[in-house]
């Protein structure tokens, strides 16, 4: 039997050598940013409100810092640097308006609140059961002046007593109705009292101009009455034929009108203007002279003024 040859394996063995010095970086950047951390903290605690408010301020917009001051919210002394914080919402310089970019901006507003108001007016008398029955006697529009509601007269339904400024029931209700949207917004109203053609003959001296004033300032109380401030009121004025609605037919019941004119800013101004306040008088009737001082002044002493003027004629007007 052969032997089997005895194979010997030998292994050599090498000792672990240097490892390196890795762990010693990592280890002194963890001691450096446990450093920073301490000192921040410790910066933080001895800190006052301010110099927090302008540390935090840094952080949150550091572009935004001033070129004067220092870009390092820390100063080398130990002390935080107090700077004011800027917002980026801030513009750098303001927006100049021209005046008259400004009056036609006012303008648009205004022409969208006539618009909203003429949509809140055809809602309320779609859904108010006493304006539906008489939706054929208003009508809306919107003037130069403002924001236009007229209510006229139809066939065998008038506003008023025939000749009269007594409003009919009916008309009293349409009015009430008016008020509660009209009441709601800050603009002067306008009211306008028109007729037809036809002359008054009912008594001497009084004619449809009168019975035209005498009509729009009946349905300027009834607007009271029904909730517009007495200040809110700007105009009141009787046309009588003078402005027709149907021309061509100058005796038709729909020229016997009310008109309700929420009236713009312009219109309100032109209102003023008219006052004639800064006119100068040719004659100034309001100090009088020394001579009507002196002929008062004999007449009170005399007691000429308390006599009793003469009697007009018969059939002599007196105003």
């Amino acid at each position: 039997m052969e032997e089997q040859p005895i194979i010997v394996k030998r292994v050599k063995k090498v000792s672990g050598g240097h490892h390196g010095g890795a762990w010693k970086v990592a280890f002194a950047d963890f001691a450096t940013a446990m450093m920073a951390f301490f000192m921040v903290l410790w910066l933080t605690m001895t800190a006052t409100p301010e110099e927090k408010q302008a540390i935090s301020g840094y952080f949150k917009d550091p572009v935004g810092y001033m070129d004067a001051a220092s870009r390092n919210p820390i100063d080398l002394g130990g002390s935080a640097s107090v700077v004011d914080s800027t917002s980026e919402d801030v513009a750098d310089s303001q927006i100049k308006l021209e005046d008259q970019t400004i009056e036609d901006m006012a303008d648009t507003l205004e022409q969208k609140q006539m618009q909203q108001l003429f949509q809140d007016l055809k809602d309320q008398i779609e859904s108010s059961e006493t304006l539906q029955k008489f939706k054929d006697q208003l009508l809306i529009d919107i003037t130069d002046e403002g924001l236009r509601i007229q209510i006229v007269d139809r066939s065998k339904r008038p506003m008023f007593d025939s000749g009269s400024a007594r409003l009919k029931y009916y008309s009293q209700d349409i009015l009430f109705e008016l008020a509660k949207p009209l009441s709601e917004v800050n603009n002067k109203l306008s009211i306008t009292g028109h007729t037809d053609a036809t002359p008054f003959v009912g008594r001497p001296g009084y004619t449809n101009w009168e019975l035209s004033a005498d009509r729009a300032n009946t349905a300027r109380r009834a607007l009271v009455a029904g909730g517009v401030r007495p200040e809110q009121i700007g105009k009141v004025v009787g046309l009588s034929d003078s402005v027709l609605f149907d021309k061509d037919h100058p005796q038709a019941p729909v020229n016997r009108r009310i008109a309700i004119i929420v009236l713009n800013k312009k219109a309100e101004q032109e209102i003023q203007s008219d006052s004639g306040a800064n006119a100068q008088p040719v004659i100034d009737l309001t100090a009088p002279t020394e001579e009507q001082s002196q002929e008062a002044q004999k007449k009170l002493e005399s007691g000429d003024w308390f006599k009793q003027p003469p009697e007009p004629d018969a059939g002599e007007v007196n105003w």
